[in-house]
Parts: structure tokens; sequence; C-alpha cells
């Protein structure tokens, strides 16, 4: 259970949300401008709400009336972002144990070997991302995000930036991480043809609105 209730005011746009999310995997749909990776931004901590709550299956993580702000590095959130934001001076597999930095060697590799399989990054581990195509970034970004073990993922228009064949070939991983990762996804999206490969569940934001699942 994801509840979120929040209200953010800037100079030309107010998001105002009240999310209550129970399936494990949930696509936020709008135009752009509409509000959506403003939302990713206030559930990961990036950006502070002016009032509301943010509760991940009983754990607050921002209560403005109890005054809980957990930072953002603690918050256990994996996000993926449109443009990969690889380190562009460690290998694929460095990249990739930077998500687990926090864990013992022995639950690195055990997770190196899980993500691995799963998104089939094994011939790629030595190579830097100057090296890969979009697609492969986006398969490492979304490995070291899982890496984490996160206690919600978050993908924010992750295929925006790849052209129809890229976008072919990363999609069927983006499946097999919805049907197999048992952590719950938000999915964000200005295209409804992604969104119904992954999940029949959307919520529709605009003008900083979210509205029911449609």
């Amino acid at each position: 259970m994801i509840e979120i209730v929040a209200t953010l005011s800037r100079k030309r746009f107010k998001l105002d949300a009240y999310v209550a999310l129970t399936h494990r995997v949930t696509a936020l749909f709008g135009p752009s401008g509409a509000g959506k990776s403003t939302l990713l931004n206030v559930i990961a901590g990036i950006a502070h709400p002016d009032s509301g709550r943010i509760v991940i299956d009983g754990v607050a993580l921002f209560d403005a009336q109890q005054k809980i702000d957990i930072p953002v590095h603690q918050r256990q959130i994996g996000l993926v972002f449109q443009d990969h934001r690889l380190f562009p001076h460690l290998s694929v597999e460095k990249n990739l144990r930077y998500g687990a930095h926090r864990f013992e060697s022995a639950a690195q590799q055990k997770g190196l070997e899980e993500i691995t399989a799963l998104l089939e990054l094994g011939s790629l581990l030595r190579q830097k991302p100057y090296q890969l195509s979009g697609g492969e970034k986006q398969r490492v970004a979304l490995g070291r995000a899982l890496m984490s073990k996160p206690r919600l993922l978050m993908l924010d228009e992750p295929l925006a930036s790849l052209d129809k064949r890229l976008k072919s070939q990363i999609l069927p991983y983006l499946k097999r991480v919805a049907e197999e990762v048992e952590i719950p996804m938000i999915y964000v999206s200005h295209s409804m043809d992604e969104i119904t490969q992954l999940t029949d569940h959307v919520m529709h934001i605009a003008h900083g609105k979210v509205h029911a699942a449609i």
C-alpha cells in the first residue's frame, strides 16, 4: 500500500495529489508539464511538498504534521530517468555495484548475478557507458536501481529518448521486471501504447491533479 497526499506550489504550477496505490505496477499517464516528474520527485524526496504525507507499506517517508522528512538516500526508492545518468568513468559492472554499495560483498555478488541474468547484461559488464546503445544504457540504469533493493521502483519516461527500434528492444525487459520482480512500481509515460504493455492500472494526471484510474 502506497499513500501519497501532497501539495506543492511553485510560481506557475501547483501539485495537489492524493494517490492510494494497491496494485504492484501502476502507470502515471499525462501530457508534458502535467506534473508527472514533480510527483515522482516529491515521492523520492528530491522536491519537498508544502503539506501532506507519503507512506509506503506503513513506513512514513514524509509527514508534514509529524515533522518527518526522510532524506533521499534513506528512502530506499529506485528511480530510473529517461537520460540513464550512468557514471561515465565506471564500467557497467561498477555502475551496477554502485546501486548496492550499502550491502556486504556477498549480497552484492548475489544481486549482481540475479540482475545480470534478468536483464541479460553479462556480455556488457566490462564496457563503459559510451560503448553502449541507448537501450543498453537504460537496461543498466534499471539494473542499478534494482541492485539497491528498493521498497519502490519509479521509472520516469525511461523510453522517451529512444527511437522506435530501441523502444521495442527494451520493452520486453521492462515487462520481465514488471512480471517477475516483487517490488511495487510506478511507471510514468505519456505513451498509452507503452503503458498497456506493462499494466492495466493507470492513474491520469493533468494540471498537477491526479485523477482516478482510467
